[in-house]
């Protein structure tokens, strides 16, 4: 079989092969590379999941997209090294469930992404014998799962720009203390202005000698290791005939990604519930037709949603045949009714966050952060708006464990919670990290002096 190629969202790069679009994080035009086609599972093959681990679903979703670009056996000793940890469904009532992604080496569903693209991108610079200076931004758990799968790799830099008072003291730890190949830089701005920088970078011809990468949820090896858990989930809750209901708390839209990819692949998923906080620009742009960037972005309690312009909305709008730049401008409408009838959105204030946490907790123990708390109230509102059937299998999504909000839930719910291996130790812990202005002459200036 031949590779599959990837397209530019802006279709004005030339395709590529999965190596070069993992190795490239962004096409030259500033668009987000895509698959040309999206491979298939059978009701069979999927129904084979059921009796499969977690890394072998992981081998069979990845060798869909990587044919002819890694061989099976490489493959499958990566992904089993990837995933050596566990992924909790918790049932909380009737038919509905949490899918916890957060028992990864960061407490954070990134983690599931970071692994698998760490070790793919060591894979193929090594046969390129090529060096990479990894550069992303992060609301908050992108960049310490990145850092932590990256860290001490050979032959592999990577810079971290986080928005300065914007991530919780823990988050900020488990990147700045590590020291070695990993640098960070906290930006005076918010996370829609440190991603606007990534993306100058990448676009001026001035640093090319850098070989710049980037790990954000932009570059789409990010993505295909996302869509694994989908299919995991629905493999071990389904019954016969069964189709799922996935709510998806979302920011810059990489997770949501990984659904509808999935999906396109076959799984039977009957609803996309897109919570997000009250960065509300998507709700409003599928309720209306109109799209409106939130800038600058609002600062809510689900930090690592604090974004105002999704940058993963180009590729949703392009599944859906229509066009976005990569500012946000719309040159070709996607099919809205299609969308709308996909994917339902809503927007979950503050106020609702954090009474969802207390509700959950006290009515189910159910243990939520902020992020999980918007996806679970998301699910509530969609199930109580459209009399959803109590036997209707629904999924969950919990992005982040709940230790690394202790002020959030020591505020309402009067107790910390109690820390997991990877987040033991932290405080004590010397931090690194240099502070810049939102300025991209100066970011340019640090690159072109910091790395040579």
């Amino acid at each position: 079989m031949e590779p599959i190629k990837f397209y530019s969202t802006n279709l004005i790069a030339d395709e590529v092969t999965f190596s070069e679009a993992l190795l490239k994080g962004i096409a030259p035009d500033k668009g987000l590379y895509m698959p040309k086609e999206i491979p298939v599972f059978t009701k069979e093959e999927i129904s084979s999941f059921s009796q499969k681990e977690y890394y072998e679903i992981a081998f069979e979703v990845a060798r869909k997209f990587l044919v002819g670009q890694i061989n099976d056996n490489e493959l499958l000793a990566l992904v089993k090294d990837a995933y050596n940890y566990p992924v909790p469904l918790e049932k909380v009532v009737e038919n509905k469930y949490v899918m916890r992604l957060d028992q990864g080496p960061t407490a954070s569903f990134k983690d599931f992404a970071a692994r698998m693209m760490g070790r793919l991108m060591q894979y193929y610079i090594k046969k390129k014998k090529r060096k990479l200076l990894i550069l992303t931004a992060t609301s908050g758990d992108t960049g310490s799962a990145i850092a932590n799968a990256f860290y001490d790799l050979d032959n592999i830099k990577v810079l971290v720009l986080f928005p300065d008072n914007e991530v919780t003291d823990r988050q900020r730890k488990q990147m700045t203390t590590l020291g070695k190949n990993i640098q960070i830089i906290s930006i005076k701005g918010k996370f829609d202005d440190c991603q606007a920088l990534v993306k100058e970078a990448f676009a001026d011809s001035d640093l090319d000698y850098l070989d710049l990468s980037s790990a954000n949820s932009i570059n789409i090896g990010r993505l295909i290791p996302q869509i694994v858990y989908y299919f995991y989930s629905f493999s071990r809750l389904r019954k016969e005939n069964d189709d799922v209901i996935f709510s998806v708390p979302s920011g810059n839209f990489g997770d949501m990604m990984g659904g509808v990819f999935a999906k396109h692949m076959g799984l039977p998923i009957k609803k996309f519930i897109i919570s997000v906080n009250e960065n509300d620009e998507f709700t409003s742009f599928l309720n209306t037709g109109n799209y409106s960037k939130i800038e600058p972005s609002k600062n809510c309690l689900s930090s690592a949603m604090n974004v105002g312009h999704p940058s993963n909305l180009s590729r949703l709008v392009a599944l859906y045949d229509g066009i976005m730049n990569e500012k946000g401008e719309i040159s070709q409408v996607p099919d809205m009714v299609k969308m709308r009838n996909d994917i339902y959105s809503i927007s979950i204030s503050d106020k609702e966050t954090k009474e969802t946490i207390k509700e959950s907790y006290d009515s189910h123990k159910l243990l939520l952060e902020p992020h999980g708390s918007v996806g679970w109230k998301g699910l509530m509102e969609y199930c109580k708006e459209y009399n959803v059937d109590k036997d209707q299998l629904c999924i969950s999504l919990e992005t982040a464990h709940p230790a690394k909000f202790p002020a959030q839930i020591v505020e309402i719910l009067k107790f910390d919670p109690e820390l997991p291996a990877s987040l033991e130790g932290l405080e004590t812990k010397e931090e690194f990290f240099d502070n810049l202005d939102n300025n991209y002459s100066d970011f340019k200036d640090y690159l072109i002096n910091n790395y040579k």
